[in-house]
């Protein structure tokens, strides 16, 4: 079933990840509300905090993108698309370009796989077949490394802390390592009170297998990026690879960084960085409406008010064999506005055969609701089946108000019958778009 937490990470938790920590460790349990920055947004904030990163700069367009690998001055550079998603160098472009991650060695290259990226979708193992759009490139000097490690600083609900987690074995996939070698991954858990003692943080680099030249820039860079997580609000600090480059220094290749949404208010320059072409557009949209909006995997459309009665509420339709299409929380303000926008949301998927109102009316009034509700399947010219579930303040009146409307919508008390009735019509509804029968014959309407 579906548990129980605060409101954006109940929802996060049941959304397909924007940049989710790319390992997960057993036993630790991990927050997963989190704003997601480009690449070079990461190493610009590195640079900025004293930590080793290779030289590079992000272009927007092929010119500017020649320009840049001029600057770096440097004949071994790779070009990487800034996309929000795991698994760029083995995706595929929408032109059929192979990889978003490519070595290149002049200016002249650099511009033409920029030409070749930006403005195109770049298909990964997270995008999904539909691929993320592509508006910039970042292009860096290629390092060369004596040893890679892995390393990141996560937000552990289970201690309610930090936790460092380590591996000897970076620049490759972590989740085969996690699941393959689970020895090679090691948990620091933090005091957030102490924070990273330099004793603590040098024995991850001695852990990691940092030579003795090294260990004690490893153990400042370790520091480094626990300052950054405190001092950002980050949810998610992921280096891979960490790496002693064949100069023995210690250099952070790769960065993928999350921040709390909650820390918006204080993070302004954090946040200006959100790049909202990378997100669903219906959560974008939802989030501008005052929404708290996820989109899910099944079939029945939610509308709710509260986060703790949304989750109840998918659990229930769980139980009795249906399937969520969303979470979507109101809040108090179940205005009849916030509704219609709401039902839009929920109406554009296609896979949504039944939505199920669950409503507790104390700030708003249910009859204020039931009407709003009615007005709005008027508009919008609902077919498919509803199911009202309105109690608190007015909700007799609210019964009556759509008992008299004549339309078809089932307003039913009891939460138990409710989740049934919804599971029920998400069914009939289902099998009549199989054999390509009208809702309305179907169900009698």
């Amino acid at each position: 079933m579906f548990k129980l937490g605060s409101r954006r990470a109940v929802a996060s938790a049941f959304a397909a990840p924007r940049v989710s920590p790319s390992i997960r460790v057993p036993g630790i349990a991990q927050q997963r509300r989190a704003l997601s920055i480009h690449e070079y947004r990461s190493a610009d904030l590195l640079r900025k905090y004293g930590i080793d990163v290779p030289k590079g700069a992000v272009a927007h367009d092929a010119a500017e993108a020649e320009e840049v690998a001029k600057t770096i001055g440097n004949s071994d550079m790779v070009i990487k698309a800034q996309v929000l998603a795991g698994g760029r160098g083995k995706g595929t472009f929408d032109n059929g370009l192979k990889g978003g991650v490519r070595v290149i060695y002049s200016p002249t290259e650099a511009k033409m796989f920029a030409e070749q990226m930006i403005g195109h979708k770049l298909i990964t193992k997270q995008t999904g077949a539909q691929g993320r759009l592509c508006n910039a490139v970042y292009i860096c000097e290629r390092k060369f490394a004596r040893r890679e490690f892995y390393l990141a600083i996560l937000m552990d609900r289970a201690t309610q802390g930090p936790v460092i987690v380590s591996s000897s074995q970076g620049g490759m996939d972590i989740e085969g390592v996690a699941k393959e070698h689970p020895d090679a991954i090691v948990s620091t858990y933090v005091d957030i009170n102490v924070g990273v003692t330099d004793e603590m943080a040098r024995k991850i680099a001695v852990d990691l297998g940092f030579s003795e030249q090294c260990v004690e820039q490893a153990k400042d860079t370790v520091q480094k990026l626990y300052k950054i997580f405190l001092e950002k609000d980050a949810t998610q600090i992921e280096i891979n690879p960490l790496s002693e480059t064949s100069d023995h220094k210690v250099m952070c290749m790769d960065a993928k960084f999350g921040f709390d949404d909650n820390a918006d208010y204080r993070q302004k320059e954090v946040f200006s960085w959100r790049d909202t072409t990378q997100e669903d557009p219906d959560e974008v949209r939802a989030a501008q409406s005052g929404l708290n909006f996820i989109k899910l995997d099944g079939d029945i459309g939610c509308l709710v008010n509260g986060a703790g009665l949304a989750m109840a509420t998918m659990d229930i339709i769980k139980l009795n064999g249906g399937h969520p299409a969303n979470f979507l929380d109101v809040g108090g303000g179940a205005t009849p506005a916030a509704i219609k926008e709401a039902f839009e949301l929920i109406t554009s998927d296609q896979k949504v055969t039944a939505i199920f109102v669950n409503i507790f009316g104390g700030i708003v009034r249910c009859d204020a609701i039931a009407q709003g509700l009615i007005n709005t399947v008027k508009s919008l010219n609902l077919k498919i089946p509803i199911i009202a579930r309105l109690q608190g303040t007015n909700n007799e009146q609210a019964a009556k108000i759509i008992s008299d409307s004549g339309m078809k919508i089932f307003a039913i008390d009891d939460l138990q019958v409710a989740a049934e009735k919804a599971v029920q019509l998400s069914k009939v509804v289902k099998m009549a778009r199989d054999i390509d029968v009208g809702v309305e014959f179907t169900l009698g309407i």
